[in-house]
């Protein structure tokens, strides 16, 4: 075989490497996707001012979960529409990425209101003097005169 044709069968290699490649990415969207993700987002983002600022629920926690859950809307949104994340793109890798990510957040989170809770409920300094045992005597008052 001469140097041109394997060059040549080498290069025609690499052109079916390039095309394979491509449908290994996800598409880009289209302008009626953009249009739909902005619109989503719009709204998703419409939604939670008027529940704070027309304090539509009488308890702030509900307010809270609620806003909670439309931010994590959103974020879907966004991922589907403007980053085109998927299944598909990349071999499942980003959404395997997306997923790993989710469940660190959501363990240092957790994790962390957990140690705050009981580090408030444990060294709180006006809930130690409530609960003193009663192996400490207590101290004199001040008040009274030897």
């Amino acid at each position: 075989m001469s140097a041109h044709q394997d060059h040549s069968a080498h290069g025609a290699d690499h052109h079916d490497q390039d095309h394979h490649d491509d449908h290994m990415h996800a598409d880009h969207g289209t302008f009626k996707s953009y249009v739909i993700g902005f619109l989503l987002a719009v709204i998703l983002t419409v939604i939670p001012f008027w529940l704070v600022m027309g304090h539509v629920f009488s308890k702030s926690s509900t307010t809270g979960i609620v806003l909670l859950a439309l931010a994590a809307v959103q974020v879907v949104v966004h991922m589907i529409y403007f980053l085109h994340m998927n299944t598909k793109s990349e071999g499942g890798w980003s959404m395997l990425a997306l997923i790993f990510t989710g469940m660190m957040v959501f363990i240092m989170l957790s994790g962390s209101l957990w140690v705050m809770y009981h580090l408030n409920h444990n060294m709180m300094p006006g809930v130690m003097s409530e609960t003193v045992p009663e192996s400490i005597p207590a101290l004199p008052d001040s008040n009274k005169m030897p």
